[in-house]
């Protein structure tokens, strides 16, 4: 393994603790900013842009004006209602340091790979005993691959069991350089067919489906099925899926994740609107027939994480 540049720098927008549905143990999460698709059901939509973005939360606001008299771009109208001109806004930050209430935040934050396993070292006892460790999670941390690459290396030199939520959007030269360094992969199919994956996440799934079974021969790899309404929760889409599945190395298993609402509120936050708008839940009717399908062809199913 060649030098760990601890030097490398990304951006995080949160480092999740005591995590047990992202890879085997007790697990700390750091967040990747950026992701080059756009998943109608996405629950972080803080974690698309790889820059910083500003949340604003008008149940926490008192109107005091601090943020206003602080923004050197004028992006901020304190008049009613509150305004933010998200065009204006290059992302100082000088607001979220000026709000008395936490009703503004930024999401997003530079670290080097340093900063980022200082943060991590505090539970690396608690790894040891509990059998966890690092997994990376986004947005797609393969979007800052130099930063994944590095911070991967540091934990590995640690002795640290490494994980990956990915997309598997993403060159095959990357592919290449950084899974060499994790135990686990983990990643969402989320349809078969070009047209219903494309109509619905904004990319073709060709790269995709071909870097898994790539990452299928090079590590162990969980797969998981987002189950969402009018796109994929049908005989058809989940057998094609079932169909791929069976080409990839050591899979013999499929975990249904039944579509929720949890990230709702953050569109809000953001100024954007909830691309799902009042799509219902997946029946529970449903979810049991998909999983009988799964098993069917011959794999273990779970619905959930």
């Amino acid at each position: 393994m060649s030098e760990v540049d601890y030097d490398t720098q990304g951006i995080l927008f949160n480092i999740q603790r005591y995590s047990i549905h992202d890879g085997p143990g007790i697990r700390t999460i750091p967040f990747f900013k950026g992701c080059p698709l756009s998943c109608r059901w996405c629950s972080n939509p803080e974690s698309r842009k790889v820059k910083p973005e500003l949340m604003y939360n008008k149940i926490r606001c008192v109107s005091c004006g601090k943020c206003e008299e602080v923004c050197p771009q004028q992006a901020i109208s304190t008049d009613n209602p509150y305004f933010i001109d998200r065009d204006l806004c290059d992302q100082c930050g000088l607001c979220a340091k000026a709000c008395l209430t936490n009703a503004l935040e930024m999401k997003g934050t530079r670290m080097t790979v340093a900063q980022v396993i200082d943060e991590l070292k505090k539970e690396e006892n608690l790894f040891r005993r509990a059998g966890g460790g690092i997994t990376l999670s986004g947005g797609e941390p393969l979007t800052q691959s130099e930063f994944a690459r590095e911070l991967l290396k540091a934990c590995k030199e640690k002795g640290w069991h490494t994980a990956i939520e990915t997309t598997a959007f993403a060159p095959k030269k990357i592919i290449k350089e950084i899974f060499p360094y994790i135990d686990v992969a983990l990643t969402d199919i989320k349809a078969i067919n070009p047209y219903v994956h494309r109509a619905n996440t904004g990319v073709d799934n060709r790269i995709i489906l071909e870097n898994l079974i790539r990452i299928s021969q090079m590590t162990q790899l969980v797969v998981r099925v987002p189950v969402i309404p009018d796109v994929n929760d049908n005989a058809e889409e989940i057998s094609a899926i079932t169909d791929f599945a069976k080409l990839l190395s050591g899979v013999d298993t499929l975990h249904l994740l039944p579509y929720h609402t949890y990230g709702e509120n953050k569109y809000a936050l953001l100024g954007l609107e909830y691309p799902m708008g009042e799509t219902p839940v997946v029946p529970e009717e449903k979810l049991g027939q998909l999983k009988t399908l799964v098993e069917e062809q011959g794999f273990h199913c779970y619905i959930g994480g």
